[in-house]
């Protein structure tokens, strides 16, 4: 087998950092309701998909898609809240949430096909051509946007929860609700929240997909694997854990595509779902 030219490589390792911080952009919301909610919300990967088709409409209007995240990151936090309030109100049990949640995202699925239809969408903007070149290596500015905004939602959050006393009271409820609310805190108030700021990370999720990619609904499901490696592998409840082994991946992904072959890319991600299931069986 002859190696590829050092070159190939080093591309195809930064576009698998740049696929590797949408997977963990995805996984950010997703871990962090798992975590400290205990709610496996399979909807977040239905949210995000209907945020990307709501930015490819109103792009097609003339609206800038970074500008989209004006309305799209507020109305996606009252959805956030909205599933929240319905999941508490019927007490729903963490494995009844996937089971719920799963039915969402074949709602949502729906929904997108009957505004969008099932035909492939593609978002033309001012961005999609753009990049520069670092060296040998070209660098799209699509990818780019999304690399940056989720280092810094990822640190944003992770101080917030380490430094803020709002913060510590989320950490407290996951780690001993009844203990955190004999203490004052309003454990109902905290899960609204951070379903809202969730359901929020799931609309910024979809603008970087609808500026990167092609969009149809039955996509949902291709990101769900690789997006729960990354939330294991990172640590639920983390904000910055998924990042870095969403990074991890993509880049394994893209490098095993270039040497060996890219139909063996989904073997990377789902190998490692498994060790992480053998390995660390507790932690899931």
């Amino acid at each position: 087998m002859n190696l590829p030219s050092g070159t190939l490589l080093a591309q195809s390792a930064l576009s698998g950092v740049f696929i590797g911080s949408l997977y963990g952009l995805l996984g950010m919301g997703l871990g962090l309701t798992w975590g400290l909610l205990h709610v496996i919300n399979l909807a977040h990967f239905g949210l995000a998909f209907l945020a990307a088709y709501l930015c490819y409409q109103l792009a097609a209007g003339g609206m800038d898609p970074l500008v989209t995240l004006a309305i799209i990151v507020p109305l996606f936090f009252v959805l956030g809240v909205a599933m929240q309030a319905l999941l508490m109100r019927f007490r729903v049990s963490p494995l009844n949430s996937l089971l719920a949640t799963f039915g969402l995202t074949a709602i949502i699925e729906a929904g997108i096909q009957y505004a969008w239809t099932a035909d492939f969408r593609k978002l033309e903007s001012v961005y999609a051509a753009q990049k520069f070149k670092i060296g040998a290596l070209y660098v799209p500015v699509p990818e780019l946007i999304a690399l940056v905004l989720a280092i810094v939602l990822a640190l944003a959050i992770w101080a917030a929860m380490r430094y803020t006393d709002l913060g510590k009271a989320m950490r407290a409820v996951a780690e001993d609700g009844p203990m955190a609310a004999a203490f004052g805190v309003d454990h109902k108030r905290l899960a609204l929240m951070l379903s809202g700021v969730c359901g929020a990370l799931a609309g910024i999720a979809g603008v970087c997909l609808a500026l990167s990619y092609t969009l149809t609904p039955a996509q949902i499901y291709a990101w769900v694997g690789v997006v729960f490696a990354a939330v294991m592998l990172g640590g639920l409840g983390s904000p910055v854990g998924p990042l870095v082994a969403g990074i991890v991946i993509g880049v394994s992904e893209a490098l095993t595509a270039a040497i060996a072959s890219p139909s063996w890319s989904p073997i990377v991600s789902f190998t490692l779902l498994i060790v992480i299931l053998l390995v660390r069986p507790g932690k899931v």
